[in-house]
């Protein structure tokens, strides 16, 4: 099981307070995992304001959410994920640095959000799902935080077709498998991807209102985690 860190210092946004479509709650406090966690139990996530700039605490309305039975998965796909494979935890740190490559466009993973979630691997909470070729090699992933059963997806990278896709197909199945209310597999289990893009709306990600997605979030951070 993860390891409890000491609590927050700090005195973090209440998102249902918030005006309807805003989104930056707040700037400052410490990326401290206790921190960290407090802040996504609340409904918020870290991310600089801009790049290298202070941390600001995010609470997207409407937000991004993949509902775990509505994956839409092409038939190119389902053939790329028979010609990967994937492995979970194996290597959380070369996700990390993939996803923070500098020359991705819009890049805002820096080196203090690094070494936040590799400390939140270590305890336990932060993982990771990497997509290899079957001679090993690493062409893709994502990682993200579980917290009970909320996995909030962080980012993802691709180096070869479907690669990203693929380690989030997974991810789905493994949420998907475990229990949820009364049993019933993945019920009330909540996949957060933060914002809606295009790119995700094309495999099934939905907008929800802020304050549904805190509902949904109390619902599911009881749950046992999944990982």
């Amino acid at each position: 099981m993860p390891v409890e860190p000491p609590p927050c210092a700090w005195e973090l946004p209440d998102p249902l307070t918030a005006r309807s479509g805003e989104e930056l709650l707040g700037v400052g406090a410490d990326l401290e995992p206790g921190t960290v966690l407090a802040a996504y139990r609340r409904g918020l996530f870290p991310m600089p304001v801009d790049r290298g700039g202070p941390i600001g605490w995010w609470s997207p309305d409407p937000r991004g959410v993949l509902p775990l039975v509505g994956m839409r998965v092409s038939r190119s796909l389902r053939q790329s994920a028979r010609r990967l494979r994937t492995t979970v935890d194996t290597d959380f740190a070369a996700v990390v640095r993939a996803c923070a490559d500098p020359g991705r466009p819009h890049g805002w993973i820096d080196a203090r959000i690094q070494e936040a979630y590799l400390e939140l691997h270590r305890l336990g909470w932060a993982h990771s799902v990497e997509t290899r070729t079957p001679e090993g090699d690493l062409v893709g992933g994502l990682y993200g935080l579980e917290v009970g059963g909320l996995f909030a997806g962080e980012s993802m990278f691709s180096d070869a077709r479907d690669a990203s896709k693929v380690a989030l197909l997974d991810l789905v199945r493994i949420l998907s498998a475990a229990p949820g209310d009364q049993d019933r597999p993945g019920s009330r289990r909540l996949l957060d991807v933060q914002w809606r893009t295009d790119h995700l709306a094309s495999l099934g990600v939905v907008d929800i209102p802020r304050e549904r997605y805190v509902a949904l979030l109390a619902r599911a951070l009881p749950l046992p985690p999944a990982f």
